[in-house]
């Protein structure tokens, strides 16, 4: 039989798998020699043999954690369960990879009524003791018991009001002993220790499968497999007495990256205080002031942890009566701009090298610069202030619940989250909000480090509002109300709540985020290019490092309100030189546009796809347009509705499209090469280098290429002859369909490039319309038909075997083939690893991706490296 439990003393740091990140690391706490209670884990292992039991402890697991007590009980000198010397025991959470709050833990557990009146003698403490023995009922119960915590908030407020308490400091031990029996009506809670301490392992196994931890490990693809370690660690106390108190800190400032201790504390207040956000916390400076010799022994501690791990530490911490003592360490939840100015820095501290600074962004993390930020010169009125928790500016509708924020979300308004504070059960409004604004908590509260993690903005202890549920409004400070829906804007930067939509300008780069991409350059293999079409687009792909355009949708330069009407001439043009007449108009501005592209570019490869979409797409539906076309081509409503009707199709997506139209209208793809070339050689007699490359899409056979290969072949030479002059072009093909993969090899004597466009791709793949799929998803994904969503992160099993082989299989009839992606999944982390592993030479991606791209392009080359 493996062994199910290890004592605080038998693991270290690198059992993160086994013991989860908060056992292995408090484990090798204890091996450097650091104040930590003693306890411990038990292991991940178990959780999944509980699961496969039914949910059900296994045989042997209560001898093997009785032992582990009875080895507790002398490192600390205290029993459990013994009134006259009681031990008491926190039950916690922690996977192998960190869910901050998603699942449950229990403190102060072995507490009853003989328990509580020991610990009250031996402390000489009542007033703890009472504190103490409601904390346990009121979490044990809603935790392990699943009683609403708002029974037992509500009869603590009650009783408060009763009084007339403001805060809870001012409760006396006679007060806390009527609390405790009030909330034992609430619930009945076991009287045994063991049977607390059995369900108690219970209950933090079955956190695993709680409904927001099943989101958490969605939203940030954690393996459902995992399971969660059990930490038992003996009681320490800060709500003891004045010298005492708890709190949180990080290495370095987690919003900011700047290198200062960073963190906040309560005096006389116990650990969950500190982060549930239900008291407003202090800065740690003030510990110095307070306790000066705990924040002395704490400076030097949290300074070697960083040296330690090599990486921005987390903290935990307890003091009582003046005494240390370290609860947790764990990579510390950083925003995307703290992140890469972190991993920069130690690279030049010398603590970590280029390749694990690379490694340790998650290409999502870059976005941070990428995102809008609140106009520093724009109007605003400052409605409320309170703390920068996570940065960024963000405007949206204001909601007061999670339910809310996901009904108005699905509607495509932006949402503001706003609470009294959050807690894990508000993880799904989270997920989806633009922005979160909480009345109460700190730096290191919920509300802070989740938004923090997920990259939204957030304002925490924001006490200059007053929320009322009930009304469905908040009142602020200066007198300002705001009802639900009203709209808002958050700097997260600065902590400013702002009322309406204030202007927002592109984030700022920074020194370590250029540093990073150039590190990102020099050491991955794919080359990144950008999907664009306008100029605007273009030239952003440029500025944040695109080295080509992988596809230029011609289609969306003919939308303009100016070009559509001739677009449509030509489309319902009844002659051949009717059509004639009106491409001739097109090709002016199609050239226009080609020559704006190849200028920017200078030298880098554009791909231009020619005519994709259904004819259809650019005709008009509405009757009031379909009146002003037949008005302005002098024919009745009636025909021109019927020459409309002519072209609609019943299933457009695998209809008259793609390479379908080069063939039956062969002057369309005439048209548009003579603009793709004469603008190329316009540029380049310009001065200006040009790699134009022609693209063929939704092929499906060799013999669609054999037929327009020619054509192209033949307009290009044309032109060649008129002007004297020529230059290198390139012709391929975007591989988008099943049948095309299948006969790659085929295909590739007769192209210079295959580009997957795994859009469409993956559509005929499975068979599922993009503009469908939601109806079904939630429902596939819930019940694991599918793990993810696979028009955004690539089907590697299906899709990805069609790449492969298609690769394969080409690159020995043509070795000089050039392979690139150019869907969206060009701009997924994910997918660009599989687009490394199997040899692609470029991605496409939208120029806003780019940047995420390069990273993640580094990141899939020194993944492979390091598996070698």
């Amino acid at each position: 039989m493996d062994k199910r439990i290890y004592l605080f003393n038998e693991g270290c740091k690198n059992d993160r798998q086994l013991l989860g990140g908060k056992g292995a690391n408090l484990c090798e706490m204890t091996a450097l020699g650091l104040p930590v209670p003693f306890g411990f884990v038990i292991s991940t292992s178990t959780c999944r043999e509980f699961f496969q039991l039914g949910e059900q402890l296994p045989e042997g697991l209560l001898d093997e954690y009785k032992a582990a007590v009875t080895e507790v009980e002398k490192i600390m000198g205290s029993r459990f369960g013994d009134p006259q010397n009681p031990l008491l025991f926190s039950v916690r959470s922690g996977a192998a990879i960190s869910m901050p709050g998603m699942m449950d833990s229990i403190l102060n557990l072995g507490m009853n009524d003989e328990i509580a009146k020991g610990l009250a003698r031996k402390t000489g403490n009542s007033r703890f003791a009472y504190d103490t023995y409601r904390r346990f009922l009121q979490m044990f119960g809603t935790v392990v018991l699943g009683v609403e915590n708002v029974l037992y908030k509500n009869t603590l407020q009650q009783y408060k009001l009763a009084k007339g308490y403001q805060s809870d400091t001012e409760l006396q031990a006679e007060d806390w002993k009527v609390l405790v029996r009030n909330f034992l009506q609430i619930a009945s809670v076991p009287e045994d220790p063991w049977v607390q301490l059995e369900m108690a392992i219970q209950a933090v196994f079955q956190s695993w499968n709680t409904d927001r931890a099943l989101v958490y490990r969605e939203m940030n693809q954690i393996p459902k497999n995992l399971g969660t370690a059990v930490t038992v660690q003996s009681m320490v106390y800060g709500n003891f007495s004045e010298d005492s108190g708890s709190g949180v800190a990080f290495t370095r400032n987690p919003a900011t990256g700047e290198r200062v201790f960073y963190g906040e504390f309560l005096q006389n207040a116990a650990g969950e205080d500190v982060v549930s956000g239900i008291r407003t916390p202090q800065p740690i400076e003030q510990l110095a002031e307070s306790m000066p010799e705990a924040y002395r022994q704490l400076y030097e501690i949290q300074d070697n942890l960083e040296q330690h791990y090599q990486d921005m530490q987390d903290l935990e911490f307890t003091i009582q009566e003046g005494k240390l003592y370290m609860l947790q360490t764990r990579e510390g939840k950083r925003t995307g701009r703290a992140a890469v100015k972190i991993a920069v820095e130690m690279v030049e501290e010398g603590l970590i090298d280029e390749q694990e600074a690379l490694l340790r962004i998650s290409p999502e993390q870059i976005e941070a610069f990428l995102h809008p930020m609140i106009d520093p010169e724009a109007t605003k009125k400052v409605i409320a202030t309170g703390l920068p928790a996570s940065p960024g500016g963000v405007t949206g509708r204001v909601v007061f619940s999670a339910d809310d924020a996901v009904k108005v979300a699905a509607t495509e308004e932006s949402v503001i989250l706003v609470r009294q504070e959050t807690t894990p059960e508000d993880i799904h409004g989270m997920k989806v909000a633009s922005g979160i604004l909480t009345a109460m908590g700190g730096m290191t509260s919920h509300a802070a480090v989740v938004a923090r993690g997920m990259g939204v903005c957030a304002i925490t202890g924001c006490g200059d509002l007053s929320i009322d549920y009930e009304r469905q409004q908040f009142i602020t400070t200066k007198g300002e109300v705001v009802e639900a829906m009203d709209v808002i804007s958050l700097d997260g930067s600065k902590g400013e709540v702002l009322l309406g939509n204030v202007r927002k300008v592109q984030a700022a780069s920074s020194p370590e985020f250029q540093t990073l991409l150039g590190w990102a350059d020099r050491y991955r293999q794919l080359a990144v290019w950008a999907n664009a079409e306008t100029l605007e687009d273009a030239q952003k792909a440029k500025d944040l490092g695109a080295e080509g355009i992988g596809l230029c949708r011609t289609e969306h330069m003919f939308f303009d309100p100016e070009r559509i009407v001739i677009m449509r001439l030509m489309i319902l043009a009844e002659t051949f030189e009717e059509r004639e007449e009106h491409l001739r108009q097109l090709f002016n501005f199609q050239q226009k546009d080609m020559k704006g592209l190849f200028r920017i570019m200078d030298g880098a490869p554009v791909t231009i796809r020619l005519l994709d979409p259904p004819l259809h797409e650019f005709l008009p539906h509405q009757e009031e347009e379909v009146r002003a076309l037949a008005l302005h081509l002098g024919t009745s409503f009636e025909k021109m509705d019927s020459r409309i009707k002519q072209l609609d199709e019943s299933n457009p997506m695998l209809g008259f499209r793609g390479c379908r139209l080069s063939i039956v209208y062969p002057e369309i793809t005439k048209m548009q090469v003579q603009a793709i070339i004469s603008a190329a050689l316009e540029v380049c007699a310009e001065g200006i280098k040009t790699i134009p490359e022609i693209m063929i899409p939704l092929v499906t056979d060799v013999r669609e290429i054999e037929a327009i290969v020619p054509t192209i072949k033949a307009v290009i030479d044309e032109i060649f002859l008129e002007k004297g002059t020529s230059l290198s072009y390139r012709i391929g093909t975007m591989m988008e369909t099943p049948r095309a993969c299948l006969l790659a090899e085929q295909i590739a004597p007769q192209v210079e490039f295959m580009s997957f466009g795994t859009n469409d791709l993956t559509q005929m793949t499975y068979g599922f319309s993009r503009d469908d799929i939601g109806k079904f998803l939630p429902v596939y994904l819930k019940q694991q038909i599918l793990e993810q969503d696979p028009f955004i992160q690539l089907d590697i099993s299906g899709v990805g075997r069609l790449m492969k082989n298609s690769i394969e299989e080409s690159r020995l009839k043509n070795p000089a083939l050039i392979y690139g992606i150019c869907g969206e999944h060009g701009g997924d982390p994910s997918s660009i690893q599989f687009c490394h592993d199997i040899g692609l030479n470029y991605i496409s991606c939208s120029p806003y991706r780019v940047p995420v791209a390069r990273l993640a392009a580094a990141q899939a080359h020194l993944r492979l490296l390091r598996k070698k």
